[in-house]
């Protein structure tokens, strides 16, 4: 059964969703109109990165055993938060999947924005639009994440080292000729590509066509998919600057549908200024897809994000 990325509902959610913003690939932007949209895309991507619940407040990714969970920030539990009373609760999951937060008396935590002392907590896989259940406690919360079926819990406090610290992002100069009107090619049936992941893991996602473009005579193509029905074209991808000028995973980028839909030959706007680093190029504790061999290009793309000078690894 084919499964979306992980990464897809954290961004369905909210957290860091860097979305293009072209109208269609028959509009040619000038040079100077380029620039100014890359311009406030950055901006944009800034604001969404640094926000209260954005990535760079992550100070946990806890994976839960079957059973009992003891949780809080002294040593003595089986998850020791960086933030938060010293006893905070118990999480215990399920033989089915399930996961049931029982908060341990006076700790301050908060459900949902309720008080409440027990509550089964559902995942951010299996949460829809309103979201994974959330525990608030002081400054710092946490939700239960699903990968593969493996449950854990992402922790969040604005008051992240990593997002107090932050350092800002390097970019190449906005290349006008890097923003490139691709051929759209559907595929009939659509395609399964598996992407590996930051934590081992291997997802497999729908992929309706490629994109095939042109740069200094050559040709290349890349593999996207959708992150929900009808969304825009999501691409992870690599090439020669990978590990060296840019993050050595991947990096993403967004493309606009092509204006006669997925199923007929069209054109997509890649524009390589808006390829942009992915969570785990700030924190250690996301699950990000790696680019697929099948989306690692030859050629070195030298526009988007570089690698983030405060990098964990």
């Amino acid at each position: 059964m084919t499964r979306r990325l992980p990464l897809a509902l954290a961004l369905v959610l909210g957290v860091s969703a860097v979305h293009a913003t072209e109208p269609s690939a028959s509009h040619q932007p000038s040079a100077t109109q380029v620039v100014e949209q890359v311009e406030q895309w950055r901006a944009d991507r800034i604001k969404r990165l640094t926000a209260p619940d954005g990535w760079l407040s992550l100070i946990g990714l806890e994976w839960l055993h079957e059973g009992a969970n003891r949780v809080g920030a002294a040593a003595d539990n089986d998850i020791v938060l960086k933030a938060g009373p010293d006893h905070l609760g118990v999480a215990t999951l399920a033989a089915d999947g399930t996961v049931r937060f029982t908060a341990t008396p006076g700790s301050g935590a908060v459900i949902d924005g309720k008080p409440a002392s027990d509550a089964v907590l559902v995942d951010d896989m299996h949460a829809g639009k309103a979201g994974p259940t959330t525990v608030h406690f002081g400054s710092a919360s946490f939700y239960v994440i699903d990968r593969e079926g493996r449950k854990g819990l992402r922790v969040k406090d604005p008051e992240a080292e990593t997002r107090r610290h932050f350092l800002g992002i390097d970019y190449f100069p906005i290349n006008p000729s890097w923003r490139i009107v691709a051929d759209w090619v559907p595929f009939h049936p659509v395609h399964t590509l598996e992407i590996g992941t930051a934590i081992g893991t291997i997802d497999k996602v729908e992929v309706p066509g490629k994109a095939v473009f042109h740069h200094g005579g050559r040709t290349f193509e890349l593999l996207p998919y959708q992150e929900e029905p009808g969304g825009e074209l999501f691409f992870v991808m690599a090439d020669r600057t990978s590990g060296k000028e840019t993050y050595g995973a991947a990096r993403f980028l967004y493309a606009a549908l092509p204006a006669g839909g997925l199923d007929k030959p069209g054109a997509v706007v890649l524009d390589f200024n808006r390829a942009y680093n992915p969570p785990c190029a700030f924190t250690p504790f996301a699950t990000c897809p790696l680019a697929p061999p099948e989306n690692r290009l030859d050629i070195a793309v030298t526009a988007g994000e570089k690698k983030y000078a405060g990098g964990h690894h």
